[in-house]
């Protein structure tokens, strides 16, 4: 079994791009690849064929590598919740939630054992592992208990690739402080460093290069410039500055940014729409110019809808679907279409039961049962009798109105369902969008209210552009990083 580590200097340093990049590579050249992960701390994660939950960046470069996702790819994922509290699951399984501070104390050694028994299994499937690392592998006030990054390239003896971002600033000083504060052995595993994100004139940045590498001793393996291709994020904090401005876009689709968005990959297909224009929208923020606006999901439903009614985005809604907008409810935004979310056992937070916008006839109670579930329906509306594929993680049980007027968007009513006049849209399913039929009859639906002609339905699933995307990214890293060092 051969294995290669990915470090960063900080968070979004890039390692999860080059890891997909780094498995696509070694896919190619004839090896089984997988990812790995060991603790990822994110709320966008992926439902397995087992119905596990991993995190999606680890699914995605399960694809990259050629190969089906599994859990043993990341074992240990950590869903924020708020007030320093998050949801634990290990081997895709929820275990509890814990704060901060009794993490470590209640879950490193189960979670060290879930990771030594993963890396144990893709050992025995595998002939290469891509290993990704979390943050900074150097933060010394935790490095006792870090559970992702040198403790897993010690276990694997794995060459290990330091990575920078210079777009950041003082890229020299983040590599040479990083190894300064590695033990020995640590610093023996980094075998190349990679300066990403770079612009600018190259030459320009060659003396520091050289400098770089006669002070270190360690060779920089390649000067990455900055991708302009959108890579699905990992972190909710990006999402404000990704806002596309396509010069043939003719809708603008606002995404609610909730405090604890959940699951927001799937409007990566929305983003690749060449006549869409999505931008993420604070609740405090007009919503004039949008033509469609999505609430997506929530790792905590109640919280989150309180913060919208507070925020007084609840009141401008019913006049922005009354001048011919179009509202979209995904997972726990779906709950919150509804007339009421209860909690009663206080899964997500504090017990409570409080009223839902009362857009869709629909009530919501929060249970500890989690529904993860891989799922393969067929639309019943917009476009009649379209295989659809996607999957559920929530938390809660829907049950809507018996005897009401609205339609069902597949053929099990209680996944979906839209009103008579095509203004509130509700659904359970994440990944809807990667339909592509479904994603451009949605989109039609918008399109006549505004009075554009309609868009061509028969179009290939997101699936096939994700793999564009993943071979553009894999072509563009060998040009400019070599993995020479770390693949003797």
């Amino acid at each position: 079994m051969r294995s290669l580590m990915v470090v960063g200097t900080t968070s979004h340093a890039g390692k999860s791009l080059l890891c997909a990049a780094i498995c696509r590579i070694l896919s190619r050249q004839g090896y089984r690849v997988t990812p790995f992960k060991g603790q990822n701390m994110a709320l966008n994660a992926y439902v397995t064929a087992e119905g596990k939950e991993m995190g999606h960046a680890q699914a995605v470069q399960a694809w990259a590598a050629k190969t089906t996702p599994r859990v043993e790819m990341n074992p240990i994922l950590l869903k924020p919740m708020g007030d320093m509290t998050s949801q634990v699951i290990i081997q895709g399984q929820a275990v509890g939630k814990v704060n901060a501070a009794d993490y470590y104390k209640d879950y490193f050694d189960r979670g060290w054992q879930a990771i030594c028994e993963s890396l144990d299994y893709l050992t025995n499937h595998f002939d290469f592992i891509v290993c990704e690392g979390a943050g900074s592998p150097a933060e010394i006030n935790l490095k006792h208990r870090d559970l992702t990054n040198m403790r897993v390239a010690k276990y694997l003896n794995a060459p290990t690739l330091l990575v920078v971002d210079i777009d950041r600033g003082g890229a020299f000083a983040h590599v040479v402080g990083t190894l300064a504060l590695l033990e020995p052995e640590e610093r023996q595993l980094i075998k190349a460093v990679a300066i990403n994100k770079f612009r600018g004139q190259r030459s320009l940045l060659d003396s520091g290069v050289t400098w770089l590498e006669d002070y270190t001793k360690i060779p920089v393996a390649g000067v990455i410039p900055w991708i302009n291709r959108l890579f699905p994020a990992e972190d909710s904090l990006d999402l404000l500055d990704r806002r596309s401005r396509k010069t043939g876009a003719e809708l603008t689709i606002g995404v609610l940014h909730l405090p604890r968005i959940a699951n927001f990959t799937d409007f990566d297909a929305l983003e690749a729409e060449p006549t869409v224009n999505l931008k993420y929208i604070k609740p405090n923020e007009s919503l004039a110019g949008v033509d469609a606006l999505i609430i997506p999901g929530s790792k905590t439903t109640i919280p989150d809808l309180l913060y919208l009614q507070q925020s007084g985005i609840t009141q401008e809604i019913p006049e922005f679907i009354k001048s011919g907008g179009t509202l979209l409810g995904i997972c726990g935004g779906f709950q919150m279409l509804g007339e009421s979310v209860s909690d009663v056992e206080g899964i997500e937070g504090e017990p409570a039961t409080v009223s839902g916008l009362g857009l869709l006839p629909l009530s919501t109670r929060i249970s500890s049962e989690k529904v993860t579930r891989q799922r393969v329906v067929t639309a019943t509306y917009p476009s009649l009798e379209t295989p659809i594929t996607g999957y559920e993680i929530h938390q809660g049980k829907t049950v809507i109105s018996e005897n009401c007027s609205y339609i069902s968007l597949f053929n099990e009513p209680n996944l979906g369902i839209v009103d008579p006049s095509s203004s509130v849209w509700g659904t359970y399913l994440h990944g809807i969008f990667d339909n592509g039929a479904w994603r451009r009859s949605w989109l039609n639906s918008i399109r006549a209210k505004r009075q554009l002609p309609p868009l061509m339905i028969a179009v290939p699933n997101y699936q096939e552009q994700r793999e564009e995307m993943l071979d553009f990214i894999a072509d563009f890293v060998t040009s400019h990083l070599d993995l020479t060092h770390l693949l003797t």
